[in-house]
This record gives structure tokens, C-alpha cells and sequence, in this order.
């Protein structure tokens, strides 16, 4: 089994709700489980700013899949919980799910970069991956709680953290 540590996001419809059953729908991918989730936080959008507030969450899965195996499982759920790829870039969604590490591969393919190539410049990520590993190693870059250190204090003003996620993996 490979680790496999994600962020998800969601700032269009029941946003918390949405998270959740994405956390459901990840336990039951081929063998897939999710070992720990962090709590919700509230944040501001990043890239396009004239949009609402999101909700992100960071979730460590153990998988058995190769990691475009796993990148085509999350799109499917996000596909599945409403996401459409017809707006503008970095715009609203119902779900996003990032692949932020798999284990500690370096993936360099077109349609995959692990670690997830804008990671270590976003607190939205690293606020609650820090929440579930803060010692993780993100390849090339040092640890998670390194990098969050080395982010302008600001941008971790404005996350407040909002709730945990009400998620309880099926028997």
C-alpha cells in the first residue's frame, strides 16, 4: 500500500456536505481506505479572488493503485459530486480534489506532477495537511510545517479553522 495525501475543496452548493461524500466516495475506490482527515477550514479563493469562500480539508489514503490509476479515481468523484471544468481556471466548483503527494514519488507526467507543483506556495494546503502529518516530507522542498513556515504570515491569518469533517469510513 502507497500513501497518498490529498486536499479537497469546495466552495459551490453544500460545500461540507460535498466534502464528505467525497471522503466516502474515496474509501470505497479499488483498494483504497483513508486513514486520517483533517478539520474544515474556511479560506479565501486563491488564483481568482471575485468568487465566494472555500472550504478545504487535507485526507491521507493508503491505496493499492499506480498514481494514474488513483488520479482517475478522483476525477471521477469530482465529476460524480457536480464538477465541471467549463469555467475559468482556479474558478468556482462544487469539489476539487488534488493530488498533493503520493508517497514519496516524484512525478513528472503530462497529465500528473506529484508533488503537486503549487503546494508548498499555498496555506490553504498546508494548514491541514499540517493538521494530519506536519513532519511529512514533501520532496525537493522539506517538510510541511517548514514550508508553512516559510509562507507570509498573512495568508495563514485569513484561515479560520471552521469545523471537523463529519466523516466516519464505512464498516
Amino acid at each position: 500500500m502507497t500513501a497518498a495525501w490529498i486536499g479537497l475543496g469546495s466552495n459551490q452548493g453544500q460545500s461540507e456536505a460535498i466534502l464528505n461524500q467525497a471522503l466516502q466516495a474515496l474509501d470505497r475506490l479499488p483498494s483504497t481506505h483513508v486513514a486520517a482527515v483533517s478539520s474544515i477550514y474556511k479560506t479565501p479563493p486563491w488564483g481568482l479572488a471575485d468568487q465566494a469562500d472555500f472550504l478545504n480539508a487535507a485526507a491521507k489514503l493508503e491505496t493499492g493503485l499506480a498514481p494514474e490509476q488513483f488520479l482517475d479515481g478522483l476525477l471521477t468523484i469530482e465529476q460524480e459530486l457536480g464538477r465541471t471544468r467549463d469555467g475559468p481556471r482556479w474558478g468556482p466548483r462544487s469539489l476539487d480534489l488534488d493530488l498533493l503527494l503520493f508517497d514519496d514519488q516524484i512525478v513528472d507526467r503530462p497529465r500528473l506532477q506529484v508533488p503537486h507543483p503549487r503546494l508548498h506556495l499555498r496555506a490553504f494546503v498546508l494548514v491541514p495537511l499540517s493538521e494530519i502529518e506536519p513532519g511529512l516530507c514533501v520532496p525537493g522542498l522539506g517538510t510541511v510545517s517548514d514550508l508553512l513556515n516559510s509562507l507570509d504570515p498573512s495568508e495563514c491569518a485569513d484561515i479560520n479553522l471552521f469545523g471537523p469533517l463529519d466523516y466516519n469510513p464505512e464498516p
